[in-house]
């Protein structure tokens, strides 16, 4: 089993009222709320975090894209990656989000990502979300009937550009050029694994086993409520007649590890009521336009990650104690997670866990012990599970030479 270090990057100072003075976190939430020294010193610390991620044992550290809000600081994770890419050395560097319908040309995708994985030496995971409707409809103003259709072309186009040596004409419905020659190109051949996030949509089930993609279940929800959407994932995978290979898929958990359930209670609740409290805050108008949601998703009644978050009474009304029956967050003690952990995995089949030791305002302090505590008492205990099947969605064509870089020294 793999574990991976997920840093969504919120906003860590968001008024207390903020649910009832503020309409939504998302689109149209007021940027004068936004420190910009604030700023300076969460993406100093977030860096921080997840550089530790790395020297703690995680195989992958993540990132992601989003838009005009207060709840995830990263428009440009690729900014973030490489950053990441001159202080790592062995952890993955996982790209949960390019969000391809929003490029044009999604060309500079190719581009961008190929210069993460020469820069880390073929350490990258290539990730492309549709987006949700929040970044792509109403910050981006792209059209939610043709965004899908949209997003499939610009990732086949992604696709053929790292794998083709040879300049190539593309003529596509959204995107015509005489010339495709990406420059730099992927260390990893053809292509850096691609993982897929995904909410619940029919349609991405599909997708990720037609081209043998990774198929990531992002969540808050826990895998109590997660576990419907990974039954649609296998079924479609069964029917396909492919491998149910657990490393084809991937999870999201909020994870809190403590010496107890008291002390976990005191370090995280107030973080993950801020998280689901404000983070989530969303205006129900902004969580699914007309056209984004497609009608067999609608048939097989699965409610989106974002629908769900938009729905105030189910989100903002949460007690700590709510979080923890409801498996939303998996707290505790070591011996506790673990065991919750191993259920996930066994229920799920889930060979590539994403955890978020950091959520709403956590402190530096309390994200270095939570992540210090789950890679040192957690994960040694699950390592072994799955390691009859092989991994196929993970980057094995790395540089054995890379190293990270020494710290200039002055010339005198």
């Amino acid at each position: 089993m793999k574990f991976h270090w997920f840093h969504l990057m919120p906003y860590p100072e968001l008024p207390e009222d903020f649910k009832d003075a503020y309409r939504s976190v998302w689109v149209d939430v007021p940027s004068s709320l936004f420190d910009p020294k604030v700023g300076h010193r969460a993406y100093n610390d977030y860096l921080d975090e997840l550089e530790y991620a790395e020297a703690v044992g995680f195989d992958g550290i993540c990132v992601n894209e989003h838009h005009q809000n207060a709840y995830g600081l990263m428009p440009s994770p690729n900014l973030i990656a490489a950053a990441l890419a001159r202080r790592t050395s062995k952890a993955k560097l996982v790209v949960m989000g390019n969000s391809v319908a929003l490029y044009d040309p999604p060309i500079r995708i190719a581009e961008e990502m190929a210069m993460l994985d020469c820069m880390s030496g073929g350490r990258l995971v290539a990730g492309f979300p549709v987006g949700t409707p929040m970044d792509t409809v109403f910050a981006y103003g792209k059209s939610p009937a043709t965004l899908r259709d949209k997003y499939y072309e610009g990732v086949k186009l992604i696709m053929r550009a790292w794998s083709e040596p040879e300049p190539f004409a593309f003529n596509g419905k959204y995107t015509q050029l005489r010339y495709v020659n990406v420059w730099p190109r992927p260390i990893q051949k053809p292509s850096p694994p691609v993982w897929i996030p995904g909410g619940g949509s029919v349609e991405t089930w599909d997708w990720c086993v037609d081209n043998d993609f990774l198929y990531a279940n992002l969540s808050y929800f826990g895998y109590l409520q997660g576990q419907k959407v990974n039954d649609g994932y296998w079924a479609t995978v069964e029917k396909a007649g492919k491998e149910k290979n657990p490393y084809r898929c991937g999870f999201l958990q909020f994870i809190g590890v403590a010496e107890n359930d008291a002390e976990a209670e005191r370090l995280y609740a107030g973080p993950a009521l801020y998280f689901y409290q404000r983070c989530l805050h969303t205006y129900p108008g902004f969580a699914n336009p007309a056209g984004y949601t497609s009608i067999p998703t609608m048939r097989a009644g699965i409610e989106s990650m974002v629908a769900r978050s938009s729905n105030r009474n189910a989100v903002e009304n949460l007690t700590w104690k709510d979080l923890i029956e409801r498996g939303y967050v998996v707290a505790g003690s070591p011996e506790s997670v673990t065991q919750q952990l191993e259920n996930l995995a066994d229920k799920m089949h889930v060979g590539h866990l994403m955890v978020l030791c950091q959520y709403g305002d956590m402190s530096k302090e309390t994200t270095m012990y939570n992540t210090t505590r789950f890679a040192k008492e957690v994960m040694p205990k699950l390592r072994n599970k799955f390691s009859e099947y092989e991994d196929k969605w993970w980057p094995t064509q790395t540089l054995d030479d890379m190293a990270v870089p020494a710290p200039l020294t002055t010339l005198v």
